[in-house]
């Protein structure tokens, strides 16, 4: 009787381990597809803040409930004329400018405007006390209804609203990205360990007015 009864635990879990296992995976899977995904930084262009090779967690939920805000660091399907890839590719960005924004390059201090307020931009790129400009031209757009202007962080490695603005002709729709097409927020860098950090929004984005 004793080992029947040790016999049939060990059998019955066996029975039921596949069906854990799929379990786990389904869960993953739903996680992945609509909760949260690891991305990986392939280029400079949001240096410092990422590097290349960085790891960053991307929550995909959080804008099924609000809409973007500015100073947030996001992940979105680019545009094909952004990445000449038919079949789609991920950018990382820094939001600068929401719907009904109006972006301006440059105040007497070389930062942009945005709604009539500076903002400061500690994050930008910066190397051997070099660093780099807001912006490499003045511009002056408002930015339409439901989209984004995004600028990566390393302004001078970047292929972004300000690069695309000036190979459309200046055609700000053209520049800017859809809400609907971002996958989510980037909040924390988890790997290498020791750059582990959150992707907060920085102050100077506290004070811009609504438009």
């Amino acid at each position: 009787m004793i080992d029947e009864q040790t016999d049939k635990p060990r059998h019955s879990f066996w029975k039921e381990l596949p069906i854990l296992l799929g379990v786990a995976i389904l869960v993953a899977v739903l996680v992945r597809a609509f909760v949260l995904q690891t991305f990986f930084i392939p280029s400079p262009s949001m240096e410092n803040t990422l590097k290349i090779d960085d790891r960053v967690l991307v929550n995909k939920l959080v804008y099924n409930f609000r809409t973007p805000h500015r100073g947030e660091v996001i992940v979105f399907k680019a545009p094909v004329e952004w990445s000449g890839n038919p079949a789609g590719e991920d950018f990382i960005k820094r939001i600068i400018g929401v719907g009904g924004d109006r972006v301006v390059c440059c105040d007497a201090q070389d930062r942009l405007m945005i709604n009539g307020v500076p903002l400061d931009e500690p994050y930008i790129f910066s190397f051997d006390g070099q660093r780099d400009k807001p912006a490499d031209q003045e511009f002056d757009v408002v930015v339409p209804e439901g989209r984004l202007w995004v600028m990566g962080d390393h302004r001078s490695a970047s292929g972004d609203s300000l690069e695309h603005y000036q190979q459309s002709g200046e055609n700000v729709t053209a520049a800017t990205i859809p809400e609907k097409d971002v996958v989510g927020r980037a909040f924390t860098v988890f790997w290498p360990f020791n750059r582990a950090t959150l992707l907060t929004v920085p102050e100077g984005f506290e004070a811009i007015p609504a438009p």
